[in-house]
């Protein structure tokens, strides 16, 4: 059973964060200390994807039953996967591998169409992090062992959660019992260039015992859904001419240019952005394709 926004107090900021994400397909990494809400944000981000498309369901079907993972075999698989590896999987778990000819998916595909939920993703082997930028990039895997090749597909949403340091607690005030090059260390693991394909990055800070206490139930599952689900019907017709492409994260650059066209305004306040933060060009384009999301959430036609 997927855990239900309404349950989740506080964290409003991150909740729009993980419908935004949702909406478009983002990817995300949520940090913050132990008990901030990170996994269970993570866990109701299943409830609120829209269902999938016959041709989606039929892909995710072959792929389940290539892994054995088919269950009674009975029909397609309906449900969009929800993939949440321990984070000391090994590099072939999380790729896919296998000896001669029999090359299973790894998570990263079995989470095709789906989430890909990494807890701990600073506590991951730094060579099963590094293996998911090209995915990432290129929605798919190419799998070589000596006697085959395979490519499986890989298009997923990767939701990463982190704490900021081994004790969690660096940021809260005087709580860290962390060194300096402790911190430094695990942060090391979260190189650049992954963080630079994460589209969202949001830091939790925890929900304030008053607050517990006192704050009513939020939004609920089905409400946020809707919006999402609406968002999605936008961009499927939006792409309805472009092979392979239903959501605002899967465009390419040039699709960015042709869909997303930007004010003089906004142009000019971008240029600020990336001399300002050092940000390279994937980021600029990541940041309107999550503008164009948040665009198409409000329904407007035009990013401003």
């Amino acid at each position: 059973v997927n855990m239900d926004f309404a349950e989740i107090i506080g964290q409003d900021g991150a909740k729009r964060g993980v419908e935004i994400a949702a909406a478009g397909s983002h990817n995300l990494i949520l940090m913050g200390p132990p008990g901030s809400g990170k996994s269970s944000l993570a866990k109701a981000m299943a409830g609120i994807l829209p269902p999938m498309t016959q041709e989606e369901a039929v892909v995710t079907s072959k792929i389940y039953s290539i892994a054995g993972k088919n269950g009674s075999g009975s029909g397609l698989i309906r449900v969009r996967p929800f993939r949440a590896p321990h984070y000391s999987a090994s590099l072939p778990a999380i790729v896919g591998g296998g000896a001669g000819d029999n090359i299973i998916p790894g998570e990263i595909t079995l989470a095709h169409g789906g989430v890909l939920f990494l807890d701990e993703f600073g506590q991951m082997p730094k060579s099963a992090i590094e293996a998911l930028r090209g995915p990432i990039e290129d929605r798919k895997v190419t799998v070589s062992r000596l006697k085959a090749k395979i490519e499986y597909p890989a298009s997923f949403m990767l939701v990463a959660a982190s704490n900021p340091c081994p004790c969690g607690y660096w940021g809260e005030g005087d709580k860290c019992t962390c060194t300096p090059s402790q911190r430094a260390s695990y942060l090391t693991r979260l190189s650049g260039p992954i963080l630079d394909r994460l589209d969202l990055h949001m830091y939790l800070r925890p929900v304030s015992s008053e607050r517990i206490l006192t704050t009513t139930r939020g939004e609920p599952s089905s409400a946020v859904a809707a919006r999402v689900l609406k968002a999605r019907i936008v961009q499927k017709q939006r792409f309805a001419c472009e092979e392979g492409i239903s959501t605002n994260a899967q465009m390419s650059n040039r699709q960015v240019e042709k869909y997303c066209p930007l004010s003089s305004e906004c142009r000019d306040m971008m240029v600020k952005i990336l001399e300002k933060m050092g940000l390279s060009m994937r980021a600029y384009f990541r940041i309107i394709k999550v503008a164009r999301t948040i665009a198409d959430l409000e329904g407007e036609g035009d990013i401003r």
